[in-house]
Order: C-alpha cells, then structure tokens, then sequence
C-alpha cells in the first residue's frame, strides 16, 4: 500500500529507480563484491573466492535479506549473512575487514552519483529551453516592476536570460561538488583501518576504482557528513530557483495581468465549480514542493555532528531526506521543463500594462537628461516626482503635464518628452547582454 506521495504521485520512473529499495539493495551488494574483488588484488583473500562472490552476489535476494532481518534486527549484517548464504565456502570472506558503514556510505555515493546526472542532464533541458525563450523574446519590451508596481521597461529576453544564468550556476556548482560528494570509504570501525593492517589504503583505492568513485582521504566509521549537505543545499539551491520562476509565472498570470499562462491541455479542468478557470497549478505545484526539497537542509546539516567515531541519529533520517528531496527536486525540475516549453505569452496584455501609466514609468528617463542638459540631478528627481504624482492624480500623459513646467521645457522640447517617454527607446543594453549569455552558455546545453 501506497503512503508518500512520491509513490504514486510526484517523481519520474527514472530517479524513483535510484532511490528505490531495491537500487539500494543492489548498491549494497556492487560494494560488497567491489570489496572482494580488491582485496584479491592485494593477496588477502583467494582469488577464486572474491570470483564466487562476484559471480553469487548478484543473485542474492531482498525477500531473504528481510527475513534475516526480522531474527537478527541488523539491517547490514542481514545482508552479509544473506550473500554468504549463497557464496558457499567462499561466503566466509563476504565483508572481510569493513564495517557496516564502509559498504552503506560507499553504496549511497553510488546512488548519488546517479542521481546527480540525471540532475545534471535536467538542468541542460532546462537552460536549453531558457535560452531558446530568451533568444525568442530578445526584444519583447514589457513593464519592469519593484515592490509590485510598475517600473521603467525591460524585455522578457532579459528575465529568461536571468533565469538561464542562475541555472548555468546549478550546473557550475553541480559539477565542482561531485568528487567532494561521490566518495566511497573502507576506513573500519574507527577509521585506522586496522582490521586490514598496511594494505588499508591500497585496498581502499582499488575498491573504489571497481566501482568509479573517489576514495575519502581519511574519515572515521563514518563518511563525515558536510559532504552530504552539500548536496541537499544543491538541491535545496535549485528548488529555490524553480520556485522563483514559477511565482513569476503565477504573479503574470493573474487575471487582471495576463501577461504569461501555463500550458493548459484542451479538456483540463480548472476549478470543480468555477469552469472558467485556467489555474496556474504547474507552477503552484513546484513552489510547494521546494518547501519540501529545503526542508531537507536542517537535517543534513545536524547529520554531520555525532558522538565521537559515530552515532545512529542520522541514519534514519538518511531514508527519508535523501529519496524525498531527490525525487521531488527532479520532479519539479521535470514540471518546470514541461512549463516553460509550453509557456504562453500574451503579447497584448504585455503592451497594455507596459503603457498603462501613460508615461509616468518613464519618469527617469526625463530625469537623465534634465541632468544632461544642466539641471541637477536632484532637482531634477523632484521635478519628476511631482509631475509624475499630478499626472497620476489627474489621470493625464505625463507628456502633457511637463509640456505645461517651464522648468522643464526650459531643457527639453515637446518632441524630445515623446522620444524621452517612448518605452521602446528605453531598455538599455538588454538586447545585447540576452546575446551575449547566449552566446556564452549554450556550450553547456546537451
């Protein structure tokens, strides 16, 4: 019987997998031979022995493991017993100088190296349909805003770049954390590995290269827990991101904005009573679920401090925070995939909130070239300041009410306010900086 969500509701087929029961089960046992197999090289076990363990492991089965556990209450050592079951004489080398940690740890870097690649090629999904969209609205002027309300004009280009950027930053930070978090460990009880005695550190370093992981440099029964928050602050980082898009996507989509829609399918319903309603429940659906994904963080962070060479407490939390953040921080990035390749822009409403204030949004472009033209810039702020009030007040052009100040025609003539209060004319470098990141990025799109 299904109980969390991500069993039936959130998450894609392909990072549930990694993080599934039996993934972990058969990282467990890809640790376990890894181990037998190195510790052949090095002469410490026979070497048809570590090949029977390599050939019979595999075939080891969870429903066994389980029964092993409900006599024993050992989760780990249930798996030892259940190997060696099956490994004949050879089983008596299964686990041979590790601790429960050095296979667990090593398994779960197994899992997150997985994991981290189907992030990484999500995020190049993602930036390539950013940079698409922004090279698509490069010049598409629409209303700016501060605090909530209108502001001077910028382009759609720019935010999608904007968005671009930060997610080509996910990708930067992703691939620079990934040989700090992608370790494996055969360090022992307390990290001496004297279980081993001299060949510890060879046998360390070759199990890890059987399995493609780094080798911790030192650590004590545990892998030393920094790096595991490392990886949900990433996640918890990219959650963040998302969730910024999607509350932009919600706020221009209000209905007396109009500006942005999610896609929305031909018989999708959006209201059990209202059925004019086109809800954006994409975009809510991934803002939820980052509250989640960063929920993760405090717990990671105190599963680094334990008594002394270990403890349990953050064994158990381990299986819940590293399947839930993961599959939910690719779910939403998946969900936010499928939103912004489907994204609608309303080109109408964009123009008609970019005018709605008859010019007052422009109000510092006047106030630039005042400055030009010799008034101070102070006084010139004030002198915008309260034409742009008035013509608020009286519901007028702000062209018209600073056509009527002589200080200000005193600098600037009818037609230079039109060209000055002309939107169109005032986005800066906007268009050359969505070319420029473009150019810049799309190296890193797949």
């Amino acid at each position: 019987m299904a109980i969390h969500p991500i069993d039936y509701r959130y998450g894609t087929p392909e990072m549930r997998a990694v993080w599934s029961e039996e993934n972990r089960f058969r990282a467990i046992v890809m640790a376990e031979v890894a181990l037998a197999r190195a510790e052949a090289v090095h002469g410490i076990i026979p070497r048809e022995d570590a090949e029977t363990i390599a050939t019979s492991a595999p075939e080891t089965r969870l429903e066994r493991v389980k029964e092993i556990e409900a006599e024993i209450d050992h989760d780990m050592m249930a798996i030892v017993k259940a190997i060696s079951e099956i490994c004949g004489t050879a089983g008596r080398w299964v686990h041979y100088g590790a601790t429960s940690n050095d296979i667990l740890d090593t398994a779960t870097a197994l899992q997150v190296r997985d994991s981290l690649a189907l992030i990484d090629e999500k995020l190049g999904t993602l930036l390539s349909v950013l940079l698409f969209r922004s090279a698509e609205t490069r010049t598409l002027i629409c209303a700016g805003r501060t605090h909530g309300q209108i502001g001077v004009p910028t382009t759609y280009g720019l935010r999608f770049a904007i968005w671009a950027s930060e997610v080509s930053r996910h990708i930067e930070r992703l691939r620079q954390m990934r040989p700090r978090v992608v370790v494996g460990q055969l360090t022992g009880a307390v990290g001496t590995q004297a279980a081993l005695g001299d060949a510890g550190i060879a046998v360390q370093e070759t199990m890890m290269e059987f399995l493609g992981i780094r080798p911790v440099d030192v650590s004590n029964q545990l892998i030393s827990r920094d790096r595991y928050a490392e990886y949900f602050m990433l996640l918890a980082n990219i959650a963040t991101t998302l969730d910024k898009i999607g509350l932009e996507i919600r706020l221009m989509q209000r209905s007396e904005i109009g500006e942005l829609a999610e896609p929305f399918g031909r018989r999708q319903v959006g209201s059990s009573t209202m059925p004019h309603k086109r809800n954006p429940i994409k975009s809510e659906q991934i803002c939820g679920l980052a509250r989640v994904v960063r929920s993760a963080i405090g717990p990671a962070l105190q599963n680094n401090v334990l008594w002394d060479e270990r403890d349990l407490t953050n064994s158990s939390v381990e299986r819940v925070i590293f399947p839930e953040a993961s599959v939910l921080a690719d779910h939403i990035l998946n969900v936010m995939i499928d939103v912004m390749e489907g994204l609608e822009l309303n080109k109408a409403n964009i123009r008609k909130n970019l005018m709605m204030l008859r010019g007052v949004n422009l109000a510092e472009s006047v106030m630039i070239e005042l400055t030009k033209q010799g008034m101070s810039r102070q006084d010139a702020h004030e002198v915008m300041r309260a034409a742009s009030m008035q013509a608020i007040a009286e519901d007028r052009d702000l062209a018209q009410v600073l056509a009527e100040r002589p200080e200000v025609t005193k600098f600037v003539t009818r037609e230079d306010l039109d060209r000055l209060l002309d939107p169109d004319a005032y986005i800066g470098t906007a268009v050359r900086q969505v070319d420029r990141l473009i150019e810049k990025l799309q190296p890193l799109c797949p």
